[in-house]
């Protein structure tokens, strides 16, 4: 669901997180890069002065990117109120209140965010906390913050104004919005055009020396960051959060380094016309390369099993990215990107009940192979059981896993290279749910279990003589030997019989 709140955001078009400035020019330096130092501002620097250089880099990042200047610019500074305000007005037009409750709960059903957290505060405190400069493409106009020096505005234009001639050449806003309403595709051209507009910035960094970004084969987008504990607002926030901030500018720098690698900035030309398809591609260039495209999944109707006692918040893709975070919060980072690398599509939705305000998360993702669906299987079921503290009624099989919370039951169960995650519901609405996907019943609680079915050996009372069974090794104990034979003669029985 990482996607979901991405869209919280998206449009904004803000350069934060004071990216590049001169620590950017110090980590250009650093791949042998060097830039001419630039005098250092007086106080009497005055409005006239601020809108002369954004000419000026306007100018040049159309020489960087060969993208001409089709209509004059509107320009004009602005105090951090009037940031403040625009921000609080391009989040209202984004996305009403009742879309960005959905946003905030979705995440809180992954576990991204924690119960009760203010993502409405916490965006607008971070973005003027944070904003230099920014292009609004529904009106055409590029803002400068006045509290900035010019020197360092310099680097926001440069960002900026590279949003501002795509925009003229490409429009961006329509561009972005095509992808809907798959949010991972979206975010993946949100990539394309922050990560361009950083290529630029580094380009413009570089202006003079000869060079430029696809000269730095090892360059490490990485050093443009800084240190993201300096600020109050960024410092208290989740992981998540400052993860979801940043991979537009860093994992689509990234992309595009790799993308105009041989050719240059004519490349940008054809990343438009033919835009990548998820955050997979974004993460991964030479699936873009090749138009590797992930797998449609689609969800049955939870709605028909759930009744009218629940509300649909939400139902879209999370993509590659968004299992990472998922992940990360309950693996280690490792893990959590090996792991995400092997999705292949998916879907989820998330339902709150209308009275309780419970929410429930049914989630259905496929793997690239039959392995990497059982590797997920056994590292999502130690993330669910750190997820939920309080656990009861365990149930582990073979490509099973199961307990139950205060919130509801958890359910875990995969097939082939597919699995399927319900969160805060209970087993026959899970049993429903497979059931609808023509899946085979998944094992019942022990005290559910009837007589052994004649396919399966017979199995004595534990501590007597055990009758050896095809295809079960007998490491195991032997109460789980007759489980997982119970198991495969149930499944291959289930398997049989048509579903509605």
């Amino acid at each position: 669901m990482a996607d979901h709140l991405k869209r919280t955001f998206l449009g904004l078009r803000a350069l934060f997180l004071n990216l590049v400035l001169f620590l950017g020019g110090a980590a250009l330096h650093a791949q042998e890069a060097a830039v001419a130092p630039r005098s250092a501002d007086s106080e009497s620097v005055t409005d006239a002065d601020f809108l002369a250089a954004a000419d000026e880099v306007l100018g040049q990042m159309s020489q960087i990117t060969g993208l001409k200047l089709v209509t004059p610019l509107k320009k004009s500074l602005r105090s951090r109120e009037e940031i403040r305000a625009y921000v609080i007005k391009q989040m209202n037009e984004e996305k009403n209140p009742e879309e960005r409750y959905a946003d905030q709960r979705s995440a809180e059903a992954f576990g991204l965010l924690p119960k009760g957290f203010d993502l409405d505060s916490f965006m607008v405190n971070v973005l003027t906390e944070q904003v230099e400069g920014l292009y609004d493409p529904k009106t055409r106009e590029f803002y400068i913050a006045d509290w900035s020096p010019l020197s360092d505005q310099r680097m926001v234009m440069a960002h900026e104004l590279t949003h501002a001639l795509e925009d003229q050449h490409f429009q961006i806003e329509t561009w972005v919005k095509a992808a809907r309403p798959n949010e991972d595709a979206e975010l993946a051209r949100d990539a394309v055009l922050e990560g361009s507009a950083m290529a630029a910035m580094v380009d413009y960094l570089m202006l003079g020396t000869g060079r430029s970004l696809k000269d730095l084969p090892d360059f490490d987008p990485g050093m443009l960051i800084g240190d993201l504990g300096s600020t109050p607002t960024l410092q208290k926030a989740p992981p998540f959060l400052k993860d979801t901030l940043i991979f537009p500018y860093l994992g689509g720098l990234t992309f595009s380094a790799a993308v105009m690698r041989n050719t240059g900035w004519s490349a940008l030309a054809g990343v438009f016309e033919k835009p990548p398809v998820s955050t997979q591609q974004i993460l991964h260039p030479g699936l873009y390369r090749s138009g590797k495209a992930p797998t449609i999944v689609s969800l049955p109707p939870v709605e028909k099993l759930l009744g009218n006692n629940w509300s649909k918040l939400d139902e879209n893709t999370m993509g590659e990215f968004g299992w990472k975070e998922v992940l990360k919060q309950f693996l280690d980072n490792d893990r959590a990107k090996t792991l995400a690398a092997a999705w292949d599509g998916d879907r989820y939705t998330v339902f709150e009940q209308k009275q309780t305000k419970k929410l429930m998360l049914a989630a259905r993702l496929h793997l690239d192979s039959e392995e990497h669906a059982a590797r997920f299987f056994g590292q999502y079921s130690e993330a669910l059981e750190k997820k939920y503290a309080e656990r009861k009624n365990l149930l582990r099989r073979p490509n099973f896993f199961s307990f139950d919370t205060p919130e509801g039951g958890v359910f875990l169960d995969c097939l082939g290279d597919e699995c399927v995650v319900l969160e805060g519901t209970t087993r026959s609405i899970f049993d429903a749910f497979t059931k609808a996907l023509n899946w085979p019943l998944a094992p019942q609680p022990p005290e559910k279990l009837g007589s052994v079915p004649t396919k399966t050996a017979m199995i004595a009372i534990r501590g007597e003589n055990i009758v050896a069974a095809s295809g079960v090794d007998s490491k195991f104990p032997a109460s789980y030997r007759a489980y997982a034979l119970t198991l495969r003669a149930e499944r291959q029985e289930a398997s049989n019989r048509p579903f509605a």
